[in-house]
């Protein structure tokens, strides 16, 4: 985000955004003024966001929200899962289904998948029946590349579910983004 912020402020800034125009200004400098602008406006509110602690470029001012109302729009919560011998003790001790997610900060489908498929409220029912356990690979440890490696996953997003016996349910993963009609569908494949 700070990457963004600074590649943001600093077109906006080539782009005159600060600058009065001239009189005799043509349409070019007025359309270019304001992409500048746009881009000042836009690059602000992601180092603004950065600032406040933020991890959310399509939201970076999420943090000015009080908790509870973001609490709200974020309905699954998932356990950490950080190594391989971790999630096998989870796997052997779950009483029920289990949905696996793997999910890093920078993966752009996954913050879709957060937002869009998981807040869904139907999928999120769903899923309120099932553990719930999210390895962030976010860091590339060796402990997140065994646990990729593990389930042959090039990297985020990707679902695995394992029925109530801690057993991979063959044919049933999700890779990449699915809508919360797609998703739902997979979710009825699990018991």
């Amino acid at each position: 985000m700070l990457a963004w912020a600074t590649l943001l402020i600093f077109s906006a800034i080539y782009l005159h955004a600060l600058d009065p125009l001239p009189a005799h200004a043509h349409g070019w400098q007025k359309f270019g003024k304001g992409l500048g602008v746009l881009a000042l406006i836009t690059g602000a509110a992601l180092l603004l966001g950065v600032l406040g602690g933020s991890r959310d470029p399509w939201q970076p001012l999420s943090f000015l929200r009080n908790a509870s109302a973001a609490a709200a729009t974020h309905g699954a919560k998932f356990e950490r899962v950080k190594s391989l011998a971790e999630l096998e003790a989870r796997l052997k001790t779950a009483s029920r289904p289990v949905l696996l997610d793997f999910y890093a900060d920078w993966c752009i489908s996954c913050k879709e998948m957060e937002r869009l498929t998981f807040a869904d409220p139907k999928v999120a029912e769903r899923m309120g029946k099932m553990l719930l356990l999210q390895v962030d690979v976010t860091a590339d440890s060796d402990e997140d590349k065994a646990l990729l490696k593990r389930f042959d996953l090039f990297g985020p997003p990707g679902i695995i579910f394992f029925n109530a016996k801690g057993q991979e349910i063959q044919n049933l993963r999700v890779v990449g983004f699915q809508s919360p009609e797609q998703f739902l569908d997979v979710l009825r494949g699990v018991r």
